[in-house]
């Protein structure tokens, strides 16, 4: 029996052989992928750190296939073929491998991201070199991405023979296109190049407590071009990155998550400050959001009719910080009501007789 497969001078018995050479290489490749998965995961369960599943999760997909390609490399050399492959052949093969290659290397890179997200811990206390890891690891992974995905496509664009002549002469006009699309993306770019920036100057970092705007909040989420901050009464600010750069704001964990909060109170001249310095020593040592550094109570302003009080208490972290400032401030209400009420603001009003 000799007949032949289409776009191929082979015989049909010699072409089935081929057939079967090239599927036992696929199962081959197909169950030692499974093996290499479960040695993976094994290994991963085994160690305490949650790192080596991300890693095993990300690259067991891109891994199945670039061994179904290497399996069936390998078995064409065992495969004595006469005929050139079609054209068919070359340019899905010129496809498909600098899909796999990028596909590869884009799982790398995310389990590499992935690696550095969880060792950096933020639950901890001293969490700032944690944020300071993830915010860079975040941004720079989407950078990342970005350039491998965009050197992928062109690798892929190039082994097309009518793209690639079509881009020769798309280069004489490349500069006109150049400066339309850069002018009508200018907005975007300025954000771009401004998430760039701020992966290595840091003005923010993941879970900083900021005010933007008016608007207390943690920023929750840092994307090329815009990042999100989640406001205290749950709603979302969304913020173009080129802001952090371009105008001032408040940061209250640029450095370290401690903080110290105040507290003012608008009080009769006739008040008894020493009483009144012992009584939020008292109130704050018992409380447990205090973190034991400082306080103190000094009358800050004096007016007509009142005196300004204000008393400073430390906090390991802006939360805390507020609570203490709002316990402290209504214990100490409390206390002037009960306990001092000739301290409560009142108005004197001098009648002279005639």
């Amino acid at each position: 029996m000799s007949s032949s497969v289409p776009g191929l001078s082979v015989p049909f018995s010699t072409a089935a052989h081929h057939l079967m050479v090239f599927a036992a290489a696929i199962v081959v490749a197909l169950v030692l992928h499974v093996a290499l998965v479960r040695v993976g995961r094994h290994a991963a369960r085994r160690s305490a750190s949650p790192a080596d599943d991300a890693v095993v999760s990300r690259m067991a997909p891109p891994l199945r296939w670039v061994l179904v390609a290497v399996a069936i490399a390998w078995a064409g050399r065992f495969v004595a073929v006469e005929a050139e492959p079609p054209g068919w052949f070359r340019q899905i093969a010129g496809l498909v491998i600098p899909a796999l290659i990028g596909w590869m290397a884009l799982a790398g890179w995310r389990a590499l991201v992935d690696v550095v997200t969880i060792r950096a811990d933020i639950s901890v206390e001293d969490n700032l070199r944690a944020r300071r890891r993830r915010t860079r690891a975040g941004i720079l992974g989407r950078i990342g991405s970005l350039f491998i995905v965009f050197v992928t496509a062109c690798l892929m664009l190039l082994s097309v023979p009518g793209i690639r002549a079509l881009g020769v002469t798309l280069m004489a006009s490349a500069g006109i296109v150049g400066l339309v699309v850069g002018a009508a993306a200018q907005p975007a770019l300025k954000n771009l190049i401004a998430g760039i920036q701020m992966a290595f100057t840091e003005p923010i970092r993941l879970d900083d407590v900021v005010i933007v705007e008016g608007e207390w909040g943690r920023i929750e989420e840092i994307r090329l071009t815009f990042v999100v901050i989640r406001l205290w009464d749950e709603r979302r600010l969304v913020v173009p990155v080129s802001r952090f750069l371009e105008q001032s704001f408040q940061n209250w964990t640029r450095e370290t998550s401690r903080l110290m909060g105040s507290v003012f109170w608008h009080l009769d001249p006739a008040t008894d400050i020493e009483r009144m310095r012992e009584t939020l020593e008292l109130l704050v040592r018992a409380n447990p959001r205090w973190d034991g550094r400082f306080f103190n109570l000094q009358v800050t302003d004096m007016k007509a009719d009142a005196i300004e009080v204000r008393a400073l208490m430390t906090a390991k972290d802006a939360s805390l910080a507020f609570d203490l400032r709002a316990d402290v401030r209504e214990q100490m209400l409390a206390w002037l009501r009960v306990e001092m009420p000739e301290a409560l603001p009142k108005r004197r009003l001098v009648v002279e007789a005639e």
